[in-house]
């Protein structure tokens, strides 16, 4: 398909700089996409700033020597390194150095040095309906589902080239017609309690992307609103275990104050309904270590904790120590929220925070051939065992901080349904 661009974009496109490379970029992906033209945006989240290979940093240098300058506001999810020097990150030249180039060539094109996977929870929240182009799957999902927002799953490296260009391609989710759900998620036979439950939600999440894929689904049987981090933590769960990038909650999130309206008064190609051993199943799947007698350390946060979820982890330590490392990945945002006294007692409690950046995507945790990692979130679970080389065991939030405490598994009452 051929992409019509106009004539302010085609003068863009002719130049020699950073920003013709980047309209360049962005009209080549529209083409590739099968996309008429582009579309406008009103901001941005990169992920491309997360150091995966030197390429990546020449290409968002080669931008800065460019001149290029992000049109929209720009985001930045995590970095390779914590520069709060919250945490010790194992990373060795010539790569460290290389990360740091990454980060401050993304710096000079004028990204805001958020260094979260939750630009939402720091202030960057698009309105209903408008036009952004995000990266990071966690933050797409919770953008287009919750916020009402509109973007596509933009990887590396179009999602900077869409921020300096203010340009998308028009085509898939910007499309209202795109947004409509074809599959019915109904979770109404679950147990009250388990769905009152902080797992409910991560296991869930983990479950539909695995049954919807990349199709547009919605929940229903839902009673109540569940909170924004019970939401951030299903979507999160849903675009690791699929390829989610938009999902609906009957009654709760905005496209579908109803079901009708989220189906657009069609009948669903798919309708899955969720049994409780279904839901127990998926449970065990986010576990890959059989039944360990010791765990070696606790990972939480991804997405980055929120203020709300820092405030429940100090309650569930109430003044005890761990006794393995419990490293609590959050944003420089939240880390602004505490005061001395709140962070000493965390620090004092054997809390490793960690800000900027987070354990599976850098090398933070002690490289330990048969580690047991404890996590509470799904999106964790679905990547340290690949990304970090630790086997995995899922739990709620008390049941990691009690593990933590004593050493060894601890499980809740509460479980017991699996």
């Amino acid at each position: 398909m051929t992409v019509t661009l106009t004539a302010e974009e085609r003068v863009i496109a002719a130049g020699d700089d950073g920003a013709g490379m980047a309209m360049r970029i962005v009209a080549e992906a529209a083409r590739l996409m099968g996309a008429p033209g582009l579309i406008p945006i009103r901001s941005a989240h990169i992920d491309g700033a997360l150091y995966h290979g030197d390429s990546g940093t020449l290409f968002a240098e080669r931008l800065v020597q460019g001149g290029a300058k992000v049109a929209v506001r720009s985001t930045l999810n995590v970095g390779a390194l914590d520069l709060t020097g919250c945490a010790q990150v194992r990373l060795a030249e010539p790569n460290r150095t290389m990360a740091r180039r990454m980060m401050d060539a993304y710096r000079a094109l004028g990204c805001e040095t958020t260094w979260t996977c939750a630009p939402y929870q720091a202030g960057h929240r698009p309105e209903h309906g408008t036009d952004v182009a995000w990266g990071e799957s966690n933050a797409v999902v919770f953008c287009n589902s919750v916020l009402g927002a509109r973007t596509n799953r933009y990887g590396d490296f179009l999602d900077i080239a869409c921020a300096i260009a203010g340009r998308a391609p028009d085509y898939g989710l910007h499309r209202a017609e795109n947004r409509r759900a074809t599959v019915l998620f109904d979770v109404s036979a679950l147990p009250a309690a388990f769905m009152a439950s902080e797992i409910a939600w991560p296991v869930l999440g983990s479950l539909y992307g695995r049954e919807t894929g990349s199709a547009i689904g919605v929940v229903a049987g839902v009673s109540g609103h569940p909170g924004e981090d019970a939401l951030k933590a299903f979507g999160a769960a849903a675009a690791s275990s699929g390829a989610v990038g938009l999902f609906h909650v009957a009654g709760v999130t905005p496209e579908a104050p109803d079901l009708d309206t989220a189906l657009g008064s069609l009948e669903p190609d798919h309708v899955i309904r969720v049994t409780e051993a279904m839901a127990a199943d998926a449970r065990a799947r986010l576990s890959t270590a059989e039944k360990p007698d010791r765990i070696d350390a606790v990972a939480i946060g991804s997405p980055h904790l929120s203020a709300d979820e820092l405030a429940r982890l100090e309650a569930l330590l109430a003044g005890r120590r761990v006794t393995v490392p419990l490293y609590t990945c959050t944003g420089r945002h939240v880390l602004a929220t505490l005061d001395d006294a709140r962070r000493a007692g965390l620090e004092a409690a054997g809390v490793k925070l960690v800000a900027d950046t987070c354990v599976v995507v850098t090398p933070i945790l002690p490289d330990q051939a048969g580690g047991v990692l404890m996590t509470n979130s799904g999106k964790f679970a679905h990547y340290a065992p690949g990304n970090t080389g630790y086997a995995v065991l899922y739990g709620s939030l008390a049941e990691c901080v009690e593990s933590a405490v004593s050493g060894r598994p601890v499980a809740e009452s509460l479980s017991s349904w699996t």
